[in-house]
């Protein structure tokens, strides 16, 4: 990712005082309220703005552009993913734990992202914007990560590193295998859910 790119999508401010966070938050509450009615393409800075309690030139204090607000969406929706993340991975304490904690981490994503319209709406958006990619696969870098410092240690020491590609690959793709099952019906939504479960319960089993 250029600077230039990185400049365009990053807050012009870091909120210090607190008036500056509760602005901030209602910009970002706003947004997600507004993709979740009417669709990220149909959101406006403008509609932000002014829904959001204040002039469009208040918008733009804190943010360059709409990417730029999202980006700080996705950041948030990410904190919160690694918190609960964190909560699941906890309780791996032997090899056999690993797979009954990669369903629940899949189940809780499907949960997340199919019960709120603006998620799957920002998550879309995310995949769609070239200067925005980069922040769903850093998270998914950190959250494989993550997983694999804590099952690492259960692994043989050459098992490590194929460990570590495969987790990345599952993690990644997992948001792929989501966002298609979405669009389908449910019980063909259901069924995609299941087969990608059973491909990841096989690759495991390699290691586990």
């Amino acid at each position: 990712m250029t600077q230039a790119n990185r400049t365009a999508t990053e807050p012009r401010r870091r909120p210090k005082q607190e008036r500056s966070r509760e602005r901030i938050d209602a910009i970002l509450s706003t947004t997600m309220r507004l993709i979740g009615e009417k669709g990220i393409d149909a959101v406006t800075m403008k509609e932000v703005g002014a829904l959001a309690g204040g002039p469009i030139a208040t918008v733009y204090h804190y943010f360059p552009n709409k990417s730029a607000i999202l980006a700080m969406l996705y950041e948030r929706f990410s904190e919160v993913s690694r918190a609960r993340f964190g909560t699941i991975i906890a309780e791996i304490q032997e090899p056999g734990d690993v797979t009954a904690a990669a369903d629940r981490l899949l189940d809780d994503y499907f949960g997340r992202v199919s019960a709120d319209p603006a998620i799957q709406d920002l998550q879309n958006a995310i995949q769609a914007d070239k200067a925005l990619q980069h922040l769903d696969i850093a998270e998914t870098r950190h959250q494989s990560k993550i997983f694999c410092d804590h099952v690492g240690p259960m692994l043989q020491a050459g098992q490590r590193e194929p460990f570590a590609r495969l987790v990345f690959l599952i993690f990644q793709l997992a948001g792929g295998v989501v966002r298609l099952a979405l669009t389908q019906d449910e019980e063909e939504g259901r069924r995609t859910i299941e087969d990608y479960r059973s491909i990841i319960h096989t690759q495991l089993r390699g290691f586990l």
